[in-house]
């Protein structure tokens, strides 16, 4: 690797010390076009709850956003999905854990960046669902910010013991879960641990089992944090290990994800009204995933694993001028990225290739904030600049490895493997304050520069960034950036006993990144590239190129209070992508949908029946083979009860009349021996009953 794990964590420790003052970074400053999702209520007077309450049971943070007006989920497997929000999804979507961006460990996403967000683990999560502001990184769409628990610093000078953590049951996979934090904590100091356990069988439907969806995970860290004055210094590992964990969609399982995360964190005055801000980080993937261990095993000669790597090293510094509501904020960050992953049979010792080897991205940018108020118009304008570079090493194969990809070896070996360029980002955000309706409006430029996958992939494989549709891919050394332009108006309307928070957006985006033919002539094998792919079982390979594509939609968030303690919630999201070069869809874009929710609330418990309808999905993309979806409605019942304050028990019916139905955006079986055919689309969960207990103080 060409970035040392073990010289990562030093420098990332040796950076307290060279700070002056010491302090901890405080909670993101958002605006009224950020939604925040909170963990469930633990108490009967607790009313401060942004967004209403998570219904969602699933293992990992992507079912918790996925309930959000222009969200949607990509299921690839227990532990593997990823969100969509408002058409786009994987890296062109700003996801961060804690403030921190990284990349995934595995080829196909089989590690996006919620998987390492558990349930359990969940404190809040801040979506961005138009663009994600500048101040936070290159991003070519929405932004996510999920904060997982964590001792807050006490009211007193003594140590005070807090806790909050998580249990939870649920009978679809037989799946039990359970995490938390614990901690102690003064108004100066304070020091906490945090952990988590998940172990889950296969799911099961309306038909029987789907096969490779079993899962285990298991999360452990520690936190603290110093405070003096105004400045604050905190510090967190965090060590998540994932086991053998299935993902039908792709040709291979989860065998084990190790992964490191350090984060430290400055926050401090300089002067009056002078705030600096500084954060240094480091994650470290290593990851095994192959075809034989949970899954029906292949001939000795067809069975495959691989090892992959990625380390990021990021860190930023920022100082803003003026307070929280007001202020100029100026800054710079970087991202240093290594990645790489082997192919192999562990039965072949000379059966070895490096798909992608000691690869290597790096970005260096720039930005500037501005926030103000105009009488009743606040506004926030910024812009970036940012300078990138890829490279990659000339890939290494075995003796025996057939001619035929180590040819296409030699011949990149051979080729132009780097690329630099520069992007820049732009973003204007208006929203004013009149009575009970906040009018909103947001003009963007925004970009993202494709990913190593996308770039360096010179072997045919299915390595997609986990899109699970089947097809082999190919990148491309000269693809250009993605650029789009972005057009967002809304309104928040908040009346005394019920609200609605429409949204209408447009994007039109160039170079966007799809796949297409890999020649002009698909199905003729008259090239190397297709000779290896048709060996592999597809004659018709993609390569990653540049599009032009457009993105536009609604959503809604919406609800009132009938009589007493009766009310209703709901959310409505719809969205359609096209390609701009020619006549087709975009690929897996979600078909409408909404939920409604009927709750009767009293004081210390509920009980909610909802029910929720997504449309056919007849707008398919003819290039990725994709397939039509019919529409469905899904019932469930939930309820909750706080026993006593700091204690409560959430339960409930999902699916209850145990429909058959499958989800748009999920993948296609690639398992033999499971109750769902071969090259069916996956189909979604059956009944499933659950319960959940959470009991926090502080």
């Amino acid at each position: 690797m060409i970035i040392s794990r073990v010289a990562m964590t030093v420098a990332l420790a040796a950076v307290p010390f060279a700070l002056t003052t010491a302090g901890r970074a405080e909670e993101a400053e958002l605006n009224p076009q950020t939604i925040v999702v909170t963990a469930p209520r633990i108490t009967s007077t607790q009313t401060t709850q942004e967004d209403g309450e998570t219904l969602a049971t699933g293992p990992d943070g992507a079912a918790f956003i996925a309930r959000q007006p222009g969200a949607a989920l990509i299921d690839n497997g227990a532990l593997s999905g990823q969100v969509q929000l408002r058409g786009l999804f994987g890296e062109r979507i700003l996801l961060r854990i804690n403030g921190q961006r990284f990349a995934s460990g595995g080829p196909n996403a089989m590690d996006p960046v919620m998987h390492y967000a558990p349930a359990a683990l969940i404190d809040r999560v801040e979506i961005a669902r138009g663009i994600s502001p500048v101040r936070d990184g290159p991003g070519l769409g929405g932004g996510i910010n999920t904060v997982l628990k964590h001792v807050t610093f006490g009211d007193g000078p003594e140590l005070a013991p807090q806790a909050d953590l998580t249990a939870q049951y649920r009978s679809v996979d037989d799946s039990v879960a359970a995490g938390g934090m614990i901690g102690l904590a003064s108004e100066s100091l304070r020091l906490g641990l945090i952990a988590s356990k998940e172990k889950g069988d296969d799911t099961r439907f309306p038909g029987g089992r789907i096969a490779s969806t079993s899962f285990d995970r298991a999360v452990y860290g520690v936190q603290a944090g110093f405070k003096t004055g105004s400045s604050e210094l905190s510090f967190e590992y965090r060590r998540q290990e994932t086991g053998r964990s299935g993902n039908p969609p792709f040709a291979m399982d989860i065998v084990y994800f190790h992964t490191d995360f350090v984060r430290l964190g400055f926050e401090g005055d300089l002067a009056s009204d002078v705030r600096l801000e500084a954060h240094a980080n480091f994650a470290g993937v290593s990851h095994r995933m192959n075809n034989f261990s949970l899954r029906p095993a292949p001939a000795v000669a067809m069975q495959r694993q691989s090892d992959t790597y990625a380390d990021t090293f990021t860190a930023d510094v920022a100082l803003r001028f003026g307070s929280a509501e007001q202020n100029l904020r100026i800054g710079a960050d970087f991202e240093l990225g290594d990645r790489g992953y082997v192919l192999y049979n562990p039965a072949v010792p000379a059966f070895f290739i490096h798909p992608l080897d000691r690869a290597r991205a790096e970005s260096f940018g720039g930005f500037a904030e501005w926030r103000a108020g105009f009488g009743a118009i606040e506004a926030e304008l910024g812009a970036r600049v940012d300078r990138h570079s890829a490279s990659t090493a000339a890939p290494r194969t075995g003796p025996g490895v057939p001619a035929g990809p180590t040819n296409l070896a030699l011949a990149f070996g051979r080729a132009d493997r780097a690329w630099e360029g520069t992007t820049w980002d732009a973003s204007l955000r208006l929203w004013a304050q009149s009575g009970t309706l906040t009018p909103r409006l947001t003009l963007a430029r925004k970009t993202r520069v494709p990913s190593l996958i996308e770039r360096f992939s010179w072997l045919p494989t299915e390595a997609s960034g986990g899109l699970a549709d089947g097809n082999i891919y190919v990148g491309d050394v000269n693809l250009k950036p993605e650029t789009a332009l972005i057009a967002e108006a809304g309104v928040d309307w908040q009346g005394e006993t019920a609200y609605a928070r429409p949204v209408v957006y447009y994007r039109r985006i160039d170079d966007f990144i799809q796949g297409v033919p890999f020649d002009s002539t698909p199905g003729v094998i008259n090239s190397p590239v297709e000779m290896v792919s048709a060996a592999n079982g597809d004659a018709t390979p993609l390569r990653f190129a540049n599009a032009d594509a457009e993105i536009w939609g609604a959503d809604v968030a919406f609800g009132a209070r009938l009589a007493g303690p009766l009310r209703v919630d709901g959310v409505a999201s719809w969205v359609q992508g096209k390609r701009r070069d020619l006549a087709d869809n975009l690929y897996r874009m979600a078909p409408a949908n909404g939920r409604i929710a009927l709750t009767w609330e009293a004081p210390s418990w509920s009980v909610s029946a909802e029910a929720q309808g997504t449309a056919a999905q007849n707008r398919v993309s003819a290039s990725n083979s994709e397939v039509r979806t019919p529409g469905y409605v899904l019932a469930s019942l939930y309820g909750h009860w706080i026993v006593r304050e700091g204690l409560r028990v959430d339960a409930g019916v999902e699916n209850l009349f145990d429909k058959r139905y499958v989800e748009h955006l999920a993948g296609y079986n690639r398992i033999t021996g499971s109750d769902v055919a071969p090259g069916a689309r996956l189909p979604g969960a059956g009944r499933s009953a659950f319960v959940r207990l959470r009991w926090a103080f502080d």
